[in-house]
């Protein structure tokens, strides 16, 4: 089970740079909120709140994070590709004192544009953990998803954006035997966008 998701979110990969290479020949039909080529670019802030097991000993994330936004149908769908840096903050109050989680999560994915400047996004990938032996994890990687619903809209003429989205994002676990190595969060990104 562990190997096939870790080679779906290979194959998710390789699927987006397949697209995206194809897509860079294509010519989109409106240039508003796209780059000459097509690619939206985009930098971000990170933040969040710990949910389930995890929030028992975890409160909230900071980080950030750079997405490419890849068009295969015009202005309407979109191959992503994000890569960022995660803190998330452990409960001050806890007898064991947690250390804090520090998290790479690289994803990518389909944001689709059902009317304009709203989308539904949804990727998956890795998150590779920084600080594994401070937290008393066995893994260093984990398969993490993230579903994202959000706005995008043009700030000016030349193309350039801003994204805000809502997400929740999750991992598998990063200790064998202990629910509370999988990280959920409820966060948000918003991100400005050229």
């Amino acid at each position: 089970m562990k190997n096939t998701l870790k080679i779906s979110a290979l194959a998710l990969a390789f699927a987006g740079l397949a697209f995206g290479a194809k897509a860079q020949t294509t010519t989109p039909t409106t240039t508003s909120t796209t780059t000459k080529d097509g690619i939206r670019y985009s930098i971000g802030v990170d933040a969040g709140i710990a949910l389930g097991d995890f929030k028992d000993n975890y409160k909230w994330n900071l980080g950030g994070s750079v997405q490419a936004d890849i068009p295969v149908l015009s202005n309407q769908l979109f191959v992503t590709v994000n890569a960022g840096y995660n803190n998330v903050f452990a409960k001050n109050d806890i007898p064991s004192n947690p250390t804090d989680f520090h998290l790479i999560p690289v994803k990518a994915g389909l944001k689709y544009f059902p009317i304009e400047n709203f989308y539904v996004q949804g990727e998956a990938g890795a998150a590779f953990l920084l600080n594994k032996s401070d937290v008393g994890a066995n893994k260093s990687t984990a398969f993490v998803w993230a579903p994202q619903v959000g706005v995008q809209f043009p700030v000016s003429a030349n193309g350039n954006f801003i994204d805000a989205g809502i997400r929740y994002e999750a991992t598998t676990k990063f200790a064998s035997n202990f629910d509370q190595s999988k990280v959920n969060l409820i966060g948000i990104r918003v991100a400005y966008g050229f």
